[in-house]
């Protein structure tokens, strides 16, 4: 899977160590149909892109999250299949925002390794505008593994850090809005049901409505960016 310029350059034991993995989980992951098969280059080498890491990413959240593979190939199976890196990134962070506490102490090191790549002190600050990243004591850092991978994928998008905060700041106020609209919606609901009820309800609804929320803001986001540029094109 590789939907954008990057090639696909990582061996199967580069691409585990990336994502945190063993090779054998890997590779069954691919057995599985979990995780595209990768480009095989000279030698008969296999290789691997960023579309893979995103997607094995995902995958590990997912089961994570306690989903059985069956379930988590039902999910895979239903994501369009022209998603981009950026767009897995994305759905994974949707994911890891139904656990409780994502925030984790890492080291500058371990940091480093989780984002893939090493970090100046330009992008430590630019990660911490976005409230992924904030520093604690010492050499160390607190992260939200959640958000990781997606804030280092935008640190190389010609953002300045006030529009990031900007951004950060619309982002909040509306899915705010939007969270105590619904919450007054389901309300009456299960106004009249008993606690067992609500609480399965609330389990059910809550992946959904962030599903629906972010497939939504993307579909919005894609028609406003398109007529951005073609109004640019024509003006």
């Amino acid at each position: 899977m590789t939907t954008e310029a990057e090639e696909p350059t990582l061996t199967i034991d580069e691409l585990a160590a990336r994502a945190g993995v063993t090779v054998r989980t890997v590779r069954f992951y691919g057995g599985k149909g979990l995780l595209p098969p990768p480009v095989i280059g000279p030698r008969r080498v296999g290789r691997y892109g960023p579309g893979h890491v995103a997607r094995l990413a995902l995958i590990e959240e997912l089961q994570q999250q306690g989903m059985t593979l069956a379930a988590i190939e039902r999910y895979l199976g239903q994501l369009p299949p022209d998603l981009t890196p950026h767009d897995l990134a994305i759905h994974r962070a949707v994911v890891a925002s139904w656990a409780p506490d994502l925030e984790e102490t890492v080291s500058r090191r371990e940091l480093e390794r989780r984002a893939g790549r090493p970090l100046a002190a330009e992008d430590i600050e630019r990660l911490a505008a976005m409230n992924v990243v904030m520093q604690g004591d010492g050499d160390t850092f607190r992260v939200d593994s959640g958000l990781l991978r997606l804030g280092v994928r935008l640190l190389d998008v010609p953002l300045s850090e006030d529009a990031i905060l900007a951004a950060r700041k619309v982002l909040i106020e509306h899915s705010r809005a939007a969270a105590h609209e619904l919450a007054q919606l389901f309300r009456g609901e299960v106004a009249e049901r008993d606690a067992r009820d609500v609480k399965s309800l609330s389990a059910h609804m809550h992946p959904l409505v962030v599903q629906a929320l972010l497939t939504t803001f993307q579909r919005s986001l894609r028609e406003e960016l398109s007529e951005w540029v073609t109004g640019s094109r024509t003006g």
